[in-house]
């Protein structure tokens, strides 16, 4: 059975200005996960997201085979859930 987890991702590559933002957004609705993304000053993206961890690797796999969206690193740290959190934002 899966647990509830919350994971803080960076992602390097071609991930701004290809919707990366907003695919991870409506993924993470379809899926019931909460958190955040948001584009970085150095070009990465960062995708703060708690959930169920299948659901969280679906969607991590689902931006991966993205025809626009490049990533070319990415890393994955586990961390505290936050409790309470309702729902998912892009922040700007």
């Amino acid at each position: 059975m899966d647990e509830m987890v919350r994971y803080h991702f960076f992602f390097t590559g071609r991930v701004q200005s290809v919707g990366f933002r907003y695919k991870a957004s409506y993924l993470a609705k379809e899926y019931g996960l909460t958190g955040f993304v948001k584009n970085e000053y150095d070009g990465s993206v960062s995708l703060e997201i708690q959930g169920l961890d299948e659901k969280i690797t679906e969607l991590v796999e689902c931006l991966k085979r993205d025809r626009v969206i490049r990533i070319y690193s990415m890393s994955k740290e586990k961390i505290d859930l936050v409790e309470g959190e309702k729902d998912f934002k892009i922040k700007f």
